[in-house]
């Protein structure tokens, strides 16, 4: 791997669900939620389309910033995209989180704000990483 790799994930968008913190069989505690981020509106579609991310909380810091939350806020969510495998009945699966290093609300934003921001990430040049 390259001295330049690196798994960083930055999300604004709103909770549009909760889950309460659970315990797990090792021990560990883990608040999970859910974050929806718009995107910018395509060519050739009525209305622009959302992402929806799970987020899982791992630390006390990031639990305890998830457990003041409600759905409808909006947030911004730190960390690093995980792969996760699980079973489901007979066959194994996998899906992809953002672990939270860090998570924090954000004040409202107008919704012509919103229409503003969307606007400038269509004209700016996609970045590769």
């Amino acid at each position: 791997m390259s001295g330049n790799d690196d798994n960083m994930v930055r999300l604004v968008g709103r909770v549009t669900s909760l889950d309460a913190p659970r315990e797990l069989p090792s021990g560990d505690v883990v608040h999970t939620l859910r974050v929806t981020v718009p995107r910018p509106r395509a060519r050739g579609r009525d209305r622009p389309g959302v992402d929806t991310l799970d987020v899982a909380c791992w630390s006390a810091a990031t639990r305890r910033a998830a457990s003041r939350l409600t759905v409808g806020m909006r947030v911004e969510v730190e960390g690093s995209l995980r792969r996760r495998f699980f079973r489901a009945g007979a066959a194994a699966a996998s899906r992809y989180e953002v672990e939270a290093a860090r998570v924090r609300r954000l004040p409202d934003e107008a919704p012509a704000t919103e229409e503003v921001r969307n606007r400038e990430a269509r004209r700016a040049p996609a970045r590769l990483a």
